[in-house]
């Protein structure tokens, strides 16, 4: 496992994890808290798994295409996922999340929307060369754990911690997206 694939991993996880914070604050029971934090990490750690999978395919796929440009590929496209992270978190903006363990389409669509950049660094990892194999199992397992403590802690601290996290998420996607570029460049003799 690779040091890209432990810290990607685990920024992905981020915006299901303050998105899980926002469903915990307005659980007001336990027993609803109980069913919105196993339903969400059920959820989002699945989709958290198979989409940087499916965004491998595909840039495996492109990777004939684009030889020369898959650096900088890779690097806009976690650069991208980061900044747009880095972004939401600074948006004041709510979030209507009730419900979200009683309705099947509203868990789905949450789990879709949180793990969209899942499949945009799974593609960047294939068009850098990277493994993405530990990248989905880290990113489904932390998202899973991260879903199922976020509700908890909504529930008690409010949501103080869940745009912070994110915003660590999204700064710690463009150093790698920036470390890719920087190794590419420099075992191609662009940077000495």
């Amino acid at each position: 496992m690779s040091w890209e694939s432990a810290l990607s991993g685990c920024s992905l996880a981020m915006d299901a994890f303050a998105v899980s914070v926002g469903v915990g604050t307005q659980a007001s029971t336990g027993s609803k808290a109980f069913v919105a934090a196993w339903r969400l990490a059920l959820a989002c750690g699945l989709f958290q798994f198979f989409m940087p999978l499916l965004g491998c395919f595909l840039g495996e796929y492109s990777t004939r295409w684009v030889p020369a440009l898959d650096h900088w590929l890779a690097f806009g496209l976690l650069a991208l996922v980061g900044g747009n992270m880095i972004r939401g978190c600074c948006i004041e903006e709510e979030q209507d999340v009730s419900g979200v363990a009683d309705r099947l389409w509203l868990l789905l669509s949450i789990a879709l929307a949180t793990s969209i950049d899942a499949f945009v660094v799974g593609a960047g990892f294939a068009l850098a060369d990277l493994p993405v194999m530990s990248l989905s199992v880290i990113a489904g397992i932390v998202t899973a754990l991260a879903c199922a403590a976020g509700v908890y802690l909504g529930r008690f601290a409010g949501g103080c911690f869940g745009k912070k996290m994110e915003l660590l998420g999204g700064i710690l996607l463009i150093l790698i997206g920036l470390e890719v570029l920087v190794l590419h460049l420099m075992d191609h003799g662009a940077l000495s």
